[in-house]
């Protein structure tokens, strides 16, 4: 994967015990992201995502979602920490 671009999501709501990382993960490695995603102490879920437009597109879409028995209440597109997608690690990983 060339230099693509990186997007950073932060999620709340009932989004913690749920599936919410694995939901993220799974899609994230099926549209060829890098990256990973975190539950965050607050409750919230940040991840970090890298790759081509339409695939990062996608995964929002689905992030804004989420799976079954999530509830998504507030969604927040914040600055990335890096610099296009190829600091990030591949494939798509979940931190704890």
């Amino acid at each position: 994967m060339g230099q693509g671009t990186s997007r950073r999501f932060r999620v709340s709501g009932r989004v913690q015990g749920v599936g919410f990382r694995w939901f993220v993960k799974e899609e994230a490695r099926r549209l060829e992201l890098r990256g990973w995603v975190r539950n965050e102490p607050n409750g919230d879920v940040l991840l970090e995502a890298g790759g081509g437009t339409d695939a990062l597109e996608e995964l929002e879409a689905l992030v804004r979602m989420g799976p079954p028995g999530a509830e998504v209440t507030r969604f927040v597109r914040e600055a990335p920490d890096t610099l296009g997608d190829l600091s990030l690690p591949f494939p798509f990983a979940v931190h704890r």
